[in-house]
């Protein structure tokens, strides 16, 4: 049985081995096809990356209780290439991990509050906030794949992360974070 709190952790795990994968893909961009202005929600790859990375720092910060998450939102500086954004990208994946690691049905469903214009504060439970978190990134990431179709680039795979049965379309991404299939999907019932 997969329970709330292991599906949260799943789709951090997920979340980290999609963006490895994408910015993998992405490497042999030159800076001035990543800075080309493209058809998108935001002008450019990188500006879509910076994007991405900005509100996951506002969010894990506001899950982890941050009394002002709209520092670092504030503080941010969009990354130039791509190198530094993906290990920084890798560091914030690597923090919401470790936060799903530590959830459980209580934590799941604790109040986040998260500072809003003009003084108001939002109130949600953890697993919809990270709910949210999860569509933002795959959205981007989207828009992404989709601005990588005009580049010699072609967009990677990005939905092989989720279900157990499909291990041997992630081994790559698995091994550069060093985790096992075991104790990420845990183990299917007829196994």
């Amino acid at each position: 049985m997969v329970d709330l709190a292991q599906s949260l952790r799943i789709q951090a795990h997920a979340n980290a081995l999609a963006n490895l994968r994408l910015h993998a893909a992405m490497a042999p961009l030159t800076r001035e096809e990543l800075h080309k202005r493209r058809t998108s929600f935001f002008p450019t790859l990188m500006a879509t990356l910076n994007h991405i990375l900005a509100v996951d720092g506002y969010y894990i910060a506001s899950l982890a209780g941050d009394p002002d998450p709209e520092m670092g939102w504030k503080r941010f500086r969009p990354h130039v290439d791509l190198a530094p954004l993906a290990a920084a990208q890798r560091e914030s994946d690597l923090s919401l991990v470790a936060f799903t690691e530590a959830l459980d049905a209580d934590g799941c469903n604790r109040l986040v509050a998260m500072p809003r214009a003009n003084g108001r504060v939002q109130r949600d439970r953890v697993a919809h906030v990270l709910a949210h978190l999860f569509m933002h990134q795959t959205h981007h990431r989207g828009q992404v794949h989709a601005m990588l179709a005009g580049t010699s680039v072609k967009p990677p795979q990005l939905d092989e992360f989720l279900m157990p049965s499909e291990a041997h379309l992630r081994e790559a991404e698995m091994l550069a974070f060093d985790w096992s299939e075991r104790t990420v999907y845990g183990l299917l019932s007829d196994a």
